[in-house]
């Protein structure tokens, strides 16, 4: 499953996920938590019932359940039975343990998208995941200040603060010792594009291989900073034809500078993000 942009969609707004079907997100987040007011609870259930009864194939959807320890969790996962989701997306996740239990609670063999990071709890647990039954790892940097009493979790210049920095990370490389994708979180001002665009690349840059949006202005620009140019791949192909030309070598040189064993294994891996 390619895991590029993902768009949340409220769960009460039918024709907005219509919509979202030929925006050219990689997966849609139908939301039954935050976007959707408590009066609206079980209308959005029906709505996101009756959208995924009649799905494409593509894109892939997940459905944003209520946390494990609200009173509306039950009926979210009632409302799933039987239907052909591809994933769910856990808020207020606290390690695996969170994702056991919902795995445990669960209508259907899906896949979990935790949400891991919105409780000062979670940070210390960002850790404990597993791959198995996870379609990656993501973070939110708006639940957790507000948990801690936080003002704010960003500079004057859009920047984290320290502390989010250091939860940014540990997601990062949490997602990657589970072996599984690094989703970076949302990007709020969906009209700065340009914002957006450097800070998708430097997600990317760092290690994460998707994004999630809140807005379908932001997709297209997702998509582009998490698909690996012409560039990009040409050289990667170059690095493994190189190792592929020298299989006894340790260090090669290409273009004009030293390629080792790392080389190897980023150039494998983009070329794997490539297809």
């Amino acid at each position: 499953m390619r895991l590029r942009s993902l768009l949340f969609v409220p769960g009460d707004r039918p024709e907005r996920m219509e919509k979202a079907l030929g925006l050219g997100a990689d997966a849609l987040i139908l939301d039954l938590e935050d976007s959707v007011s408590l009066a609206n609870k079980g209308a959005a259930r029906e709505a996101v019932r009756a959208f995924v009864g009649r799905r494409p194939g593509e894109p892939a959807l997940f459905v944003r359940v209520n946390p494990l320890d609200s009173a509306l969790v039950a009926d979210d996962l009632a409302a799933l039975a039987g239907l052909p989701v591809d994933g769910i997306t856990l808020p207020k996740a606290e390690g695996q343990a969170s994702v056991d239990d919902l795995i445990a609670r669960l209508p259907g063999d899906y896949v979990v998208l935790p949400i891991a990071s919105e409780t000062p709890r979670a940070v210390f647990t960002l850790g404990s995941y597993k791959g198995d039954r996870l379609a990656g790892l993501t973070w939110g940097a708006e639940d957790l200040p507000a948990s801690v009493g936080a003002t704010g979790s960003r500079e004057a210049d859009g920047s984290y603060t320290d502390p989010y920095k250091v939860v940014r990370a540990l997601t990062l490389f949490g997602a990657h010792a589970a072996g599984v994708p690094a989703i970076e979180t949302v990007y709020p001002d969906f009209r700065d594009l340009d914002g957006l665009a450097a800070y998708a690349a430097r997600g990317r840059r760092d290690g994460f291989t998707g994004m999630m949006a809140i807005h379908p202005s932001q997709v297209a620009v997702i998509n582009t900073a998490f698909t690996p140019s012409a560039e990009e791949v040409a050289h990667a192909r170059a690095v493994v034809g190189a190792f592929a030309a020298n299989p006894g070598a340790g260090v090669l040189q290409l273009d004009g500078k030293m390629i080792d064993a790392p080389h190897l294994k980023a150039a494998r891996r983009l070329l794997a993000l490539a297809e």
